[in-house]
């Protein structure tokens, strides 16, 4: 269906699978031709023209008028949640298929009707970080305005790095033409590419997914596939990289940003110096992590090192089953239900609503996300790091029951399978966050070549892994296909954050689980309205110290020591 969006239907692409979920964005928009679309497109553009007209230069007067100042909050929440459920159909549209020309189409113009409009709101968050902040105080006395407190708040962290209203528009405007236009060009050239395997020609995603089979042979000849053909189009994947990098530079310096991911840091809601403090603390732990592990792995296989295609490699001699979708869905729920009745009420809704998309196609874009769309109350944006905290709570919910009913043989394959897991969420991540430093800070001084850009990753590759992975010829390419690289500069740590946290949390969880469901919960309702020192008290927990994160580590450590017992 390459012009309209897919229903909600079940999607048959492997018998052992059962019957795979396609999601079904009715509750947004009931498809690319939905004739709500274009009404919501021009209302959008006049009632935001309308807002600029009657708000624009009024809102330190306002400030006098405290209920007037809180409509014209409350009519910018409505606006931008309009403007919010425009883009994030056009993009999750866009993302099961990029390489269908019309979604392609649809996509950019939404986006650019969408940047058009907002371009009129720009003045109200600038005007808002202007205002006198005893007299902003005051006014939030009245509650109508005091609602948007946490809000208010939160904005007026990025006062410092405002720039004047033109200036603002005109980074707004061009972002279409610029970042955005680069991301898709990324998107795109990675749907079109193709992997020669055997007498296959598969899509990335499933050509990534055989570096996990059983079959030695299988892995190698997938590895050698993704080498071929990142090569093939390594100068396009580094023009865009070099571009990005150039285009975050002049933002950065403009802004007055003084470290290449203190952007990142600032839409985290996160000091700098705590993401050092975990980086060092990983990066002094790859001995005791990953070296540890994959000299541990090659002498299961009956080597000293293994080659870069076997690092996921499942363990020899141990038998696997595909599991069905019914029987992993019924696990989820059961492990969630079991923590949180609410918890799994809430993850129920996924599977009965079809707000999942679990098939791979060709043209779908690579990888996992979870998109929240509009919440219809923008208040409490949630920062990356307590985002990727949910998912990592609910994998160690999973794990950790599925373990409980294994015998010693299952045990080690579980195990190991988590600490791998645990590795790519932590190690590789802060590997990769290594990378792009290295990327960025470079770039300042002119245009990184294929070459050097191959060497930078060969270099922190060579470092998380340690000496019992053999890097093999091919392996220097795989930067360019990780997509937060593109999308999301500096993205990456907010894993290994997330990880160290739910250890830490899970620790507790294990040590006092009563009362815990709850107070975790609440700590995800509070999304943005929080810092994340705020949201730990509860718990005990203090993200400044350097045990918290030596704590997280702590449990990687603890597994790896069993499987070496294990033998």
């Amino acid at each position: 269906m390459p012009a309209k969006q897919r229903t909600a239907r079940a999607v048959k692409s492997d018998s052992r699978l059962g019957h795979l979920p396609e999601w079904n964005l009715a509750d947004l928009y009931a498809g690319i031709e939905d004739p709500q679309i274009k009404r919501d497109l021009d209302r959008g553009d006049a009632e935001s023209r309308s807002f600029a007209e009657n708000y624009k230069g009024r809102l330190a007067q306002l400030t006098d008028k405290p209920q007037e100042l809180a409509e014209a909050v409350q009519r910018f929440e409505q606006l931008d949640d309009l403007l919010g459920r425009l883009i994030s159909f056009a993009a999750l549209v866009h993302a099961g298929d990029t390489a269908d020309p019309a979604r392609g189409k649809f996509y950019a113009d939404v986006q650019e009707r969408v940047t058009a409009a907002s371009t009129h709101l720009l003045f109200f968050v600038l005007e808002l970080n202007r205002l006198d902040d005893a007299k902003l105080e005051a006014a939030m006395r009245e509650p109508a305005l005091g609602h948007y407190r946490p809000w208010l708040e939160d904005i007026r962290k990025d006062k410092p790095y405002q720039l004047e209203d033109r200036i603002e528009e005109l980074f707004h405007e061009k972002s279409v033409t610029t970042y955005s236009a680069w991301n898709r060009l990324f998107d795109e050239t990675i749907a079109g590419l193709r992997f020669k395997v055997g007498a296959k020609s598969l899509a990335i995603e499933p050509t990534l997914n055989l570096l996990q089979d059983a079959n030695a042979a299988t892995r190698k000849a997938a590895a050698q596939a993704l080498a071929k053909t990142f090569k093939e189009r390594l100068r396009t994947f580094a023009l865009i990289t070099n571009v990005l990098a150039k285009d975050k530079e002049i933002s950065d310096r403009w802004r007055g940003f003084v470290d290449v991911a203190d952007a990142r840091h600032l839409s985290n809601r996160v000091e700098r110096e705590v993401v050092d403090a975990l980086v060092e603390a990983v990066r002094a732990a790859y001995p005791r992590l990953s070296h540890r592990y994959y000299a541990l792995k090659a002498r299961w296989f009956g080597k000293k090192r293994l080659p870069h295609w076997d690092r996921n490699a499942p363990l020899p001699k141990v038998a696997t089953r595909t599991i069905g979708w019914r029987e992993a869905q019924d696990t989820v729920l059961t492990a969630y239900r079991a923590f949180s009745p609410e918890m799994a009420a809430i993850a129920e809704q996924f599977f009965d609503k079809n707000w999942i998309d679990a098939p791979v196609r060709p043209g779908k874009s690579p990888g996992a996300f979870s998109h929240p769309t509009v919440p219809s109350a923008h208040m409490a944006p949630t920062p990356l790091t307590l985002a990727e905290t949910a998912s990592v709570f609910g994998e160690m919910l999973t794990f950790k029951r599925l373990l409980a009913k294994v015998d010693k043989r299952q045990r080690k394959a579980m195990l190991a399978a988590k600490v791998e897991d645990m590795l790519n969420t932590v190690v590789r991540q802060i590997a990769f966050y290594t990378f792009e430093r290295k990327v960025h800070v470079e770039r300042k001084t002119g245009e990184l070549t294929a070459e050097r850009l191959n060497a930078l990753w060969l270099e922190v590759q060579q470092e998380s892994l340690g000496p019992a992975i053999e890097i093999k010829p091919g392996y220097e390419t795989f930067w360019a296909y990780i997509p937060h690289f593109v999308h999301s500069p500096f993205y990456v740590y907010a894993y290994a954050f997330g990880d160290c946290l739910v250890n830490s949390l899970y620790a507790v969880y294990e040590r006092a689980a009563e009362g815990f469901a709850e107070r975790y919960l609440q700590m995800l309702a509070a999304g943005g309205t929080k810092t994340y020192s705020e949201l730990l008290a509860p718990f005990g927990l203090n993200a400044r110290d350097s045990a918290f994160w030596q704590g997280g580590l702590g449990v990687i450590e603890r597994m790896i020591g069993e499987l070496e017992e294990l033998g």
